[in-house]
Order: C-alpha cells, then structure tokens, then sequence
C-alpha cells in the first residue's frame, strides 16, 4: 500500500496531547500514533456495527475453585461457532490464565466473553477486539 502524506491542522492542546501519547505509548513519530488511533477507531466502529471482528478473551482465576472449569467449559461449547482455540497457562500453583482466541459477529462476542467473565470465581477477564480485514 502506498504511503500518502498530508497535513493537520490542531489546536495547541491537541497536539500537546498527540504528543504525550506519542511519548507514552512509545511510538517512533506522530504518523505510527495517528495510524493507531485510526486503526482503533476502525475496530471500534465495526464493534459497534455487529461486524465480523476477531479477538481474544483472557480470564484470570483460582482453578482450586470448585467446578470453575466445568462451567467455562459448558459456556463455551454453546459459543463452539466462533471459538477457533483455548489455551490454559498455570501462572502459579493456584491462579491460572486461559486466553480463548473467537472470531465472529461483535455482539456474539461480547455476549460470550461477559458470560465467561460473569462466571464466579474469575478474578480478572477482559475482551479485546481486532478487525479480520
């Protein structure tokens, strides 16, 4: 894809802003954060249009609760349509970190990943949502 120049015009404080963000996410120049904040919003957008986005879910939790597992197992076999894959990592003897990578309409999504995270027991669980095009 061709690069094409142009140019911007801000206020003072939007572009003190731009630039904050700049240092604080690390990017090389001001161009990386305006393609990532048109990116997001591109996400963003077709999150909120019901398209076709990918994602990942990750939940973070005690496996030593009692039929923690089970139950997020039988939440997902009823999402099996737009879960592609499911990892399990063991972070310490008691907490472990499953990721459940789904593509699909963004509200099925959304629809899963708060029953995974509404599961009592999960400590930590957050959907993230990429465009698939």
């Amino acid at each position: 894809m061709a690069v094409v120049r142009f140019g911007v015009s801000l206020q003072e404080d939007q572009l003190e802003a731009l630039d904050n963000y700049v240092k604080d996410s690390q990017f090389a120049n001001r161009s990386q954060a305006f393609r990532q904040l048109i990116s997001k919003n591109l996400v963003e957008n077709k999150w909120q249009h019901n398209k076709v986005v990918a994602g990942v879910i990750t939940l973070v939790y005690n496996h030593h609760k009692r039929d923690l597992s089970l139950k997020l197992t039988d939440i997902q076999h009823d999402y099996y349509d737009v879960i592609l894959s499911t990892q399990h990592f063991h972070l310490d003897y008691d907490k472990c970190l499953e990721i459940v990578v789904v593509k699909g309409k963004a509200l099925r999504l959304t629809e899963l990943s708060d029953k995974l995270i509404a599961v009592k027991g999960i400590q930590h669980g957050k959907l993230v949502m990429s465009t698939v095009d």
